[in-house]
Formats: C-alpha cells, structure tokens, sequence
C-alpha cells in the first residue's frame, strides 16, 4: 500500500508539473533596446505602435529585454521570442542591426522590422526578403528644434544625446545648423549664440546626466535639447532645479515635465503600426519585403509639436508651418556629417560650438 501511494504522489507531482507549464505563445515580439520600456521615449513609442495594432485585431503580443548590450544578448533574446512563438520581431534602435543581420538569415521564415537602423549598414551585411527597415530624417526635425529654440528667445542653448550613434547624430547637428538658420534669418550677432554639445555614452537616467546637464544650465544655457532616451529624465530634472527649459525627443514629452517646451517627434508608433498592417493584412513582400525606407518630412514621419502641449513664449505655428513647408519642398538642405560625430565644433558654422567634456 505505501509503494502504491508513493507512486500515485510522483504520479500527481508530474501532473501538476506538466500542467503548470506555460505554453503561451505570442504572435507579434518585441525586443527593447538597452532602455526600459517605459522610457517614454524610444521603446515606449514602438510598443505603444505594436500594442495598438495588436490588441485592435487580438493578437498576442510580448516584449523582451536583453539581458545585456551586445549583440549576443540582443540574439538571444531575440531566439527566445522565435522560441515562444514569434511569426514577427520588431526591434528599436541602430543596435540591433548586426543581431538583425545574424537572425534575418537564421530565420527565413520569420519576419523582422528594423526601426532606426539598417542591417545592411553592418560590416557584410544585407537586407534580406524577411525584413524591412525603417530610418527617419533626424537631421530634419532636429533642425526645426534648434530654429524654434532661437525663435523662442534662446541664444545660449544645449544638446544632450545619448550614444553617438547616427540617429541621435542627426538629431545633434540639425539641431546646430537649425539654430544658425534662426539666427541669420533673425539678424543676430552669430558670435553671440551658443550651442553646447554633448554625448552621454549612455541612455540611462542618472546622477551623471543630471549634473552635466545642471552644469549646462548654471553656465547660461537655457534650454537643452535632450536626445537620448531616459536622458531626458536627468535634463528634465535639472531644468525643474535651474527654472529652465527642455526640448524632448522621439514623442512628445509634454507630460513627463513642465519643463519640456516641445518635443522632436518621429512616427515609430505609426511605423511599427504600419509594419504589422504589412505583415497580417497587406502584401510583405511588395510593400516591405527587403526594402529600407527614410520618413522624412515630406512623407509626415518627422515634426516637432507645436499647439496645445507646447510651452512655447513667442514661435508660433505660423513660423513652424512655414519653415516646414520649405523642408518639404526641398529649399533646405542639411548637411550633417556623421564622421565629425564627437566633433561637432568643426561642422561649417559661424556660431560657436562647444564640445563639453566626456563626451561618447
């Protein structure tokens, strides 16, 4: 009898075991860059795109973060998602394009969007047939920032970004060339207007961004563009503690602090939503398939805010909509250079560019 009812006890426990296991799978992954995903930036603008679209046709839907920046860890996580079912992967950030260039090929059957990068631009990479990325005019709206920020008042002003990677790149000196064009246009002394530039290496919130940016603030400078993810976070803070102002990035960050006049958006929302329209109600391979494409301004995937969230003192809707209106029809041209990324003080300006230390 005791042989027997220790039998039925293991008999039970793999049972109970077996039932226990999650056998969940879900439809639509995504995989977070090295940000949280309620960065209220980057990740949090993606997943807020893949959320809307999977839950208006029920659809599962996960999100993963990597245990670690680096592409192994960005592959893994990645696997892990395939393993739990994943028929499509969206991944943000310029990071993720080796991992994209190792899983695109590991896995043909699976779809992946690229949001910011491009698996190409990695040392013998390509853009297979299963996947479609997504790059943004960043110098576009980061030189209306810049121009708004002078418009508005600003003559002494700052750029924090995060890692020096090609978006935020763009961000940074568009948002330079846009201050000198309000300043010619306005017919200011240019040796009078000044812009601070710097990378964080990072894109955390942190005692290190905060004091670098209040540094910023106590040397005159009143507005910082922040563009780096959780960075603004530490910008937003010390500008609350110097009564100054912020620009945010990527969404509108109107809500996360008084402090924010006006945010550089870029559509990553609407892109993600778009992908997966793509991918489970449209044609992949004629809409997307093996395709990169640029959301400029021209295309509405790039603007700053202006209207009933902004804070703006005297730039107006009027001057957005017309400045706008020449980067559409192509009167402007931006000529960032990603290789004076970390050299910005070299880029052709007559305003002055200073590089503050430490930078990424």
């Amino acid at each position: 009898m005791k042989k027997f009812v220790l039998l039925f006890v293991a008999v039970l426990c793999v049972f109970l075991l077996s039932s226990c296991k999650n056998d969940e799978t879900y439809t639509i992954a995504m995989i977070t860059d090295i940000g949280d995903i309620d960065d209220k930036s980057f990740n949090q603008g993606t997943w807020e795109g893949v959320k809307r679209y999977a839950e208006e046709y029920g659809i599962s839907h996960k999100y993963y973060k990597p245990t670690a920046k680096d592409t192994d860890s960005y592959v893994a996580a990645i696997e892990l998602a395939i393993s739990n079912g994943a028929k499509i992967v969206i991944t943000p950030g310029f990071l993720f394009a080796e991992a994209i260039n190792i899983c695109q090929k590991q896995y043909p059957k699976v779809k992946f969007v690229l949001i910011d990068g491009s698996p190409a631009d990695v040392e013998g990479g390509t853009i297979e047939k299963n996947t479609y990325s997504v790059l943004f005019a960043e110098e576009q709206v980061g030189f209306l920032a810049g121009y708004a920020a002078v418009k508005d008042g600003h003559t002494k002003v700052g750029f924090m970004g995060g890692m020096a990677v090609p978006a935020v790149v763009r961000y940074g000196q568009g948002f330079i060339f846009g201050v000198q064009y309000a300043a010619e246009e306005m017919g200011l002394d240019l040796s009078t207007i000044e812009v601070k530039y710097h990378y964080t290496g990072d894109f955390d919130a942190n005692p290190k961004n905060q004091t670098t940016a209040a540094t910023m603030y106590s040397q005159g400078v009143t507005v910082i563009f922040a563009c780096g993810g959780a960075v603004g976070q530490s910008v937003m803070a010390a500008a609350a503690q110097n009564n100054a102002k912020v620009i945010g990035v990527d969404v509108d960050q109107s809500g996360e602090s008084p402090t924010v006049i006006t945010s550089a958006t870029k559509e990553i929302g609407t892109a993600a939503y778009q992908a997966l329209e793509s991918f489970f109600g449209g044609d992949w391979e004629e809409e997307v398939g093996g395709k990169s494409v640029i959301l400029d301004a021209e295309k509405g995937g790039v603007g700053l805010v202006v209207g009933e969230t902004s804070r703006f003192t005297t730039f107006t809707k009027a001057m957005y909509e017309s400045l706008l209106a020449k980067l559409i029809d192509g009167e402007i041209e931006i000529p960032y250079d990603q290789s004076l990324a970390n050299a910005e003080d070299e880029l052709p300006v007559q305003i002055t560019v200073t590089m503050v230390g430490g930078s990424n």
